[in-house]
């Protein structure tokens, strides 16, 4: 999946008064540090958290693809020999998972979703993206959220290639939306005409992910 999913500590807090104090204690030092960068609810983390569903799948470059499926004028797909061939960009973003936590800073290489829009042509009444992931996992995002120009589908994360288990070989980067957005272990972007849920979306989490406006639940 994205890299986290929705759950509450509520209880847990409830039952340890000096935990609620320090977590509290915590974010309002990170706000005091990031004012703005940092959406509410939110506590800075240094490490990077694996949060998936499902195990990390097995994937053989040699037979991977990335496939352009639905409203566009026609589909495509790319092997990986292809995909590296396309002009490469790098990204600086913070990224905000609903589970509460962000990691600030954090530098992801990849392709643009707009340099892959040079490639095909998505129809007039396209108005979302299916991500469809090896391993299984979907997630819904429209269009206009991934036109933004720092939206990228990353092979590397701080000069590295990602690991398996964030992602590797191909991981989408939204930042400006909840991580489970950004799909790790992208296999097929399917252009649709309306809003569907996908994985995560389909047991009550929110539709579109806004990490400003605390957009978690449904």
């Amino acid at each position: 999946m994205g890299g986290c999913y929705p759950q509450s500590d509520g209880q847990a807090l409830e039952r340890h008064p000096q935990l609620a104090f320090d977590l509290l204690s915590r974010r309002s030092k990170d706000r005091e540090k990031y004012g703005k960068r940092l959406p509410p609810g939110q506590k800075v983390v240094e490490d990077w958290p694996v949060l998936s569903h499902g195990g990390t799948p097995q994937i053989d470059l040699s037979t991977w693809r990335l496939r352009i499926s639905g409203a566009v004028e026609r589909g495509v797909e790319f092997s990986w020999d292809q995909l590296q061939a396309l002009p490469s960009a790098i990204v600086t973003c913070d990224i905000h998972c609903v589970t509460s936590w962000s990691r600030m800073d954090n530098q992801f290489e990849g392709v643009l979703f707009q340099e892959l829009l040079n490639h095909f042509q998505p129809l007039p009444s396209a108005k979302q993206v299916m991500l469809h992931c090896y391993g299984g996992y979907t997630t819904n995002i429209p269009l206009s959220d991934l036109m933004q120009e720092n939206v990228l589908l990353a092979y590397k994360h701080a000069g590295e290639e990602l690991t398996p288990s964030h992602g590797w070989p191909l991981r989408l980067v939204v930042p400006h939306l909840y991580f489970w957005k950004s799909a790790k272990w992208v296999r097929r972007l399917d252009f649709i005409e309306r809003e569907e849920p996908g994985f995560w979306e389909s047991y009550g989490y929110h539709i579109r992910g806004d990490p400003w406006k605390e957009e978690r639940y449904s």
